[in-house]
């Protein structure tokens, strides 16, 4: 019933415009959150993660859906980049922890942390939340510098270009600030 209501959900929506609610410039909600990586539960704080520098997080539907999947193979097939440009990525839905811990192993392969948002707190701050199915996250992405603010955001259902674009803008970051900390 769940993947139905999904499906129906987005053939619902696939006709409204997609834009992020956060445009390009916007300051950062910060938040801190139970996360996973390889099933191992540790506590995410988008602070700290920025410190390290540029983070992408990208938010998406709902663990082991067809999109989903896709989506996730696509970030950890392309973690090498990221890593190359200095990037953590990390990933929110509003799946519970348990759900997450086998997602984070199989789909993501171990490569980059999830975030567990059931309550959906992290998703309203971000405005990415699903509608009609506020239950679910958007599919959602965003590029933010460590100085907490939004360089580039991108919503589509259709998993593909979510990689490419946040990529590139990293890139079009990274030699407008080639200062930046690696």
């Amino acid at each position: 019933m769940r993947i139905v209501a999904i499906v129906a959900a987005l053939l619902a929506i696939a006709i409204l415009p997609a834009e992020a609610a956060l445009k390009d410039g916007a300051d950062a909600p910060d938040f801190t959150a139970a996360a996973t990586l390889g099933g191992k539960e540790f506590t995410f704080s988008l602070d700290d993660a920025l410190k390290r520098g540029p983070v992408v997080l990208y938010f998406y539907p709902a663990a082991f859906t067809t999109g989903c999947t896709i989506e996730a193979h696509d970030f950890a097939e392309a973690m090498d980049t990221y890593r190359k440009l200095g990037a953590t990525v990390v990933g929110v839905s509003g799946d519970d922890i348990a759900t997450l811990d086998r997602f984070s192993v199989s789909e993501c392969q171990s490569k980059f942390p999830v975030v567990a948002d059931p309550n959906r707190a992290v998703m309203k701050a971000y405005d990415s939340v699903l509608v009609p199915l506020t239950h679910y996250a958007s599919r959602t992405s965003y590029v933010i510098t460590p100085d907490r603010k939004v360089i580039y955001s991108y919503t589509a259902l259709d998993p593909d270009g979510h990689v490419a674009n946040t990529t590139n803008a990293l890139v079009a970051w990274r030699s407008a600030h080639p200062a930046a900390a690696r």
